[in-house]
């Protein structure tokens, strides 16, 4: 379903502090809400997947539209695309503040690097202003962070949003 080498978690692994973890998911929250792009993409590890399932939590991305399904190359495109200012979604562009709560370290995963990501969860609820009027979008997110060298680096980011079941309307920013 995912790329990943183990679908079992192991035990939390050593070497991340919850300070830093919580920091970096708001530091990484703030640099999509502000359309900072090149700061949000250095965040990424080149092995990255950002996935945004849709018609539930734990479809096969393989066989199932998913919202959004990017490998780091398709994360890069997205990016480029953004960047030009040109994209009808968001023309004019969105005003965006998300709330990142009940951050849980989960546990580890291997990765293909030979050590262990760190996942945890927090739930999230997203403000969208747009000239239309305004959107709450609400959900929860895995992230999976690898330690690389001094920094953490994200691994995955899987967004599942409480009504992805539902038609949604366009999301034309990162979620």
């Amino acid at each position: 379903m995912t790329t990943t080498l183990s679908d079992e978690l192991v035990a939390v692994p050593e070497g991340f502090d919850r300070h830093e973890v919580e920091q970096f998911v708001y530091r990484e929250a703030r640099f999509a809400d502000e359309s900072d792009y090149d700061a949000w993409e250095a965040l990424w590890t080149d092995d990255a997947l950002y996935w945004v399932p849709a018609g539930g939590a734990d479809i096969d991305p393989g066989r199932q539209m998913s919202i959004i399904h990017d490998n780091r190359n398709r994360i890069s495109t997205r990016l480029k695309q953004a960047r030009t200012g040109r994209r009808y979604a968001q023309a004019p562009q969105s005003h965006l503040r998300r709330l990142i709560s009940n951050i849980e370290f989960l546990g580890g995963r291997p990765n293909p690097v030979g050590g262990l990501d760190l996942e945890i969860g927090a739930n999230f609820l997203v403000i969208e202003s747009r000239a239309r009027g305004n959107e709450l979008w609400g959900g929860r997110t895995t992230y999976r962070l690898r330690r690389d060298g001094a920094e953490l680096r994200l691994a995955y980011k899987k967004v599942v949003l409480v009504d992805n079941e539902k038609a949604i309307p366009t999301m034309g920013f990162l979620i």
